[in-house]
């Protein structure tokens, strides 16, 4: 199986390295200083469970997908509009595309079993540029339960996890979806096959609602947010202002909300996404996650006092770098 992989940052990077390692043959899609250490010296991986190293293919072309037989797009999403449409561009007749960014997902709504059918969401989608873009039968959502970051170019430290549920939109669980989650699990990770993986997607938003946000306007590590009652008070609220809108849509949590907070300050010592993004100067990934809860919110017509507030004050500093 050939895969490429767009947007082989961390979380791009180390699943390119893992599939390398299983056997797959990999392409990995990135720029600058990380593309030429991993065009010379390969992916190095630091992780609890054993470290390693695998030379890949690595290029900033992207025409590469062309020759793919699935391409796991690990961009961020606010860079997936911009690029939407070289990737289709590129991509040959029915090959699959595994969408692996955080928040609310831009293809939620297809093949959405209700009124919201074919919806597009303006916060992940703007002018629908993807949704126009990406042909539907093409689509696989992924949900990525996994923390790395880059220390180095060309080397990805993996902190904990390893599991990248996977899913058809309309829940079928078909055969790409089986190859894949064997080329996964043969590099050492977990793709479970998930029939409602909308539910998984909201288990994870909701805890990126309230912990990428909070981290990022106090500087604190997962960990940290723990320390204060008054934070977790804050953190509550964000979550059953989210669960009140993921009501609506028929999410049934796979746990249990207090067990999805825990679980993420478990974590311990280790930087949200967003927090490594604002020190590093980089956008963050703001819309898809809070303003995406938002504009549901107003949709259906939910108060949203706790998410809204923090949403607007990220923002501000976000503009004011």
């Amino acid at each position: 199986m050939r895969i490429a992989v767009v947007g082989a940052g961390a979380i791009g990077a180390f699943v390119g390295a893992s599939l390398a390692r299983g056997g797959t043959e990999v392409s990995l899609v990135a720029r600058g200083a990380h593309l030429r250490a991993m065009q010379q010296r390969g992916v190095s991986v630091v992780s609890p469970s054993g470290d390693f190293t695998v030379a890949v293919n690595a290029t900033d072309d992207l025409t590469v997908v062309g020759d793919a037989d699935a391409v796991f797009v690990a961009l961020k999403a606010y860079s997936v509009p911009e690029l939407a449409p070289r990737i289709a561009a590129a991509l040959a007749p029915g090959v699959a595309t595994v969408w692996a960014q955080n928040g609310l997902p831009w293809w939620y709504f297809h093949s959405y079993p209700g009124e919201l059918n074919g919806t597009v969401l303006q916060s992940v989608d703007p002018g629908g540029v993807i949704t126009a873009s990406i042909k539907p039968e093409s689509v696989i959502g992924c949900v990525v339960y996994c923390s790395t970051e880059i220390v180095a170019p060309g080397v990805i430290r993996h902190v904990e996890g390893t599991r990248f549920s996977i899913g058809e939109p309309d829940g079928a669980v078909s055969e790409r979806c089986r190859a894949l989650s064997e080329a996964f699990t043969a590099g050492g990770l977990k793709a479970p096959i998930d029939p409602r993986l909308r539910d998984q997607i909201w288990l994870k938003l909701v805890g990126n609602v309230a912990f990428n946000p909070v981290t990022t306007l106090t500087r604190a590590t997962l960990g940290d947010l723990g320390r204060l009652p008054e934070v977790l008070d804050v953190l509550r609220a964000v979550f059953a202002e989210c669960a009140a809108v993921a009501d609506r849509l028929g999410v049934t949590f796979p746990v249990s909300l207090e067990r999805r907070l825990q679980a993420g300050i478990a974590v311990g010592d280790h930087r949200t996404s967003m927090l490594q993004d604002f020190e590093a100067g980089k956008p963050l990934e703001l819309d898809c996650l809070s303003g995406a809860v938002l504009e549901l919110a107003d949709l259906f017509g939910i108060d949203a006092p706790h998410v809204r507030t923090i949403h607007a004050c990220t923002k501000l500093l976000a503009s004011g770098r």
